[in-house]
């Protein structure tokens, strides 16, 4: 049986420091270098985001979410792929631009590396 594509409203972005202001200074980004590598820009949902943080980013100093309206990505290449859990995990075989992105939060790491997620229910 296939998993069904989740039905959320965003879809989120970790980025460090320097991707953030590169991002911000060109107006878009090819994402991290395993986006690059990859060939698309990795993305999580909201029930992925403290997995994909503690999995990949944990102890990685001040981070940035990028929220992103899946309803703005209407035109471009969104694919919702499988992970090695099966879980369904979204893909953006495209450029990341500044516009796409509707909020942004600065997450911290707490004493052991680890990452509180923000409340991000309502509309990024």
């Amino acid at each position: 049986m296939q998993p069904s594509i989740p039905t959320d409203r965003a879809i989120y972005k970790i980025l460090t420091p320097d991707q953030w202001a590169v991002l911000r200074r060109d107006g878009q980004s090819t994402g991290s270098n395993l986006d690059q590598t990859d060939g698309f820009i990795h993305f999580s949902t909201t029930a992925q985001l403290q997995g994909t943080l503690d999995l990949h980013y944990k102890g990685a100093g001040a981070l940035v979410l990028a929220g992103v309206l899946i309803s703005a990505l209407q035109d471009r290449d969104l694919r919702w792929e499988p992970a090695r859990d099966g879980s369904l995990f979204p893909h953006l075989y495209a450029g990341l631009s500044l516009s796409m992105i509707a909020r942004h939060w600065t997450l911290h790491p707490s004493a052991d590396g680890s990452y509180v997620v923000p409340n991000v229910s309502h509309r990024p």
